[in-house]
């Protein structure tokens, strides 16, 4: 009987944690990086105020079969920014700065996360 009253307390606990509106918080200002169009020229693409704590995929370089990654970030954002080589924030990963942190164009991510 114990065992039933802990599952159902886990459990209303769980939907209660569910149910209530998280705090969304996200990224003041830009990031921008590099990527390569479909004709082969450098586009720059913008996040502007990104989610905070969630890694983001950049669209534009997410499948490592049919792109090069990204390259060249830049910073402009109040919050930490840790870029990944890989999607889903995976592979090897560079901190940068709030507001002046940047990579050069032999930094390749494809995917990105913001902190404090």
């Amino acid at each position: 009987m114990r065992l039933r009253n802990a599952a159902v307390t886990a459990l209303g606990a769980l939907a209660l944690l569910l149910a209530a509106p998280g705090s969304a918080s996200a990224a003041s200002g830009e990031f921008q990086y590099t990527y390569s169009g479909l004709d082969g020229s450098p586009r720059i693409a913008v996040l502007q105020d990104p989610d905070s704590g969630l890694c983001i995929t950049l669209p534009e370089v997410a499948d490592p079969g049919a792109s090069t990654p990204a390259h060249s970030p830049r910073n402009r954002t109040d919050e930490y920014a840790i870029a990944f080589t890989e999607p889903g924030c995976t592979g090897a990963s560079f901190t940068m700065r709030p507001y002046t942190g940047y990579g050069s164009e032999r930094l390749k991510l494809r995917s990105v996360v913001f902190f404090r």
